[in-house]
């Protein structure tokens, strides 16, 4: 990933409320479009000019070619709050975070943590990041939806690992069962991406607790019920299990690994 800072410069006068709106409401839509990473961004007013650091999947994240129509219609907006179209000043790569993935996947799967930024969908062969604007949009053009059902999964497992209330119960609930709220989303999401680019794409179902070891190598699909879908040896040394018809992996459970 890479580090960019952005620039706005006013061409003529303005407020400060018009242009903190115009420029939120542009980063707020490269967000929903994959473009930049991360939930907050810091907008510093200095010498005139407005500037903030983003985080990108590639180099190229900002290209116009990548723009969203709601990208588009926010630089729109930007011009009528009296904001030229932004500069950028390439900064470095962010040696603190994962490449993205340049390779096309034979299968890929939608997969988050509460400590990753980047993009939860992910190649299945390498476990790499495939930023979102590769993909077309998916709800609504962009991937809005996907972003908040990343930033809910992230949630209900910062909740799981802290392990301090009552909440961490219903956490790994919303994780780790097929009849949650936020599997039923994501394994929608699932189809949706699976269906606009034509490769197979699975959800990784959380797994921890469980009696034993054998009680977890003997466990069915909690879709399908299905036994087959334990692999002789696991995928990426993360995923035990791969039921096909569900489309789902899964760990064996983190508390008899």
């Amino acid at each position: 990933m890479f580090v960019t800072e952005l620039r706005f410069e006013c061409f003529a006068d303005t407020s400060i409320e018009a242009a903190e709106k115009a420029i939120n409401n542009f980063l707020e839509a490269l967000r929903a479009n994959g473009q930049v990473l991360g939930r907050e961004f810091a907008v510093a007013f200095n010498d005139g000019e407005f500037r903030v650091r983003l985080l990108t999947p590639e180099r190229s994240s900002l290209a116009n070619r990548h723009n969203s129509p709601w990208v588009k219609v926010a630089l729109n907006g930007l011009t009528e709050a009296k904001i030229l179209a932004p500069r950028e000043k390439f900064i470095g790569q962010d040696i603190n975070s994962e490449a993205s993935n340049t390779e096309k996947p034979s299968w890929q799967l939608l997969y988050t943590s509460y400590v990753h930024m980047c993009s939860p969908l992910r190649n299945g062969d390498n476990l790499l990041p495939i930023p979102l604007y590769h993909i077309p949009a998916t709800f609504n053009g962009d991937h809005k939806r996907m972003i908040r059902w990343q930033s809910e999964w992230q949630a209900c497992d910062e909740l799981q690992m802290a392990a301090a209330t009552k909440a961490e119960f219903a956490a790994i609930e919303e994780m780790s069962t097929t009849g949650s709220d936020l599997f039923r989303r994501g394994w929608d999401l699932r189809g949706r991406v699976e269906f606009l680019t034509q490769i197979p794409t699975y959800y990784y179902l959380y797994r921890v607790g469980g009696e034993s070891l054998s009680a977890e190598l003997a466990r069915p699909c909690p879709k399908c019920g299905s036994h087959d879908w334990k692999l002789e040896a696991p995928l990426l040394d993360m995923f035990h299990f791969r039921c096909e018809p569900c489309r789902i992996v899964s760990n064996l459970s983190w508390d008899h690994q």
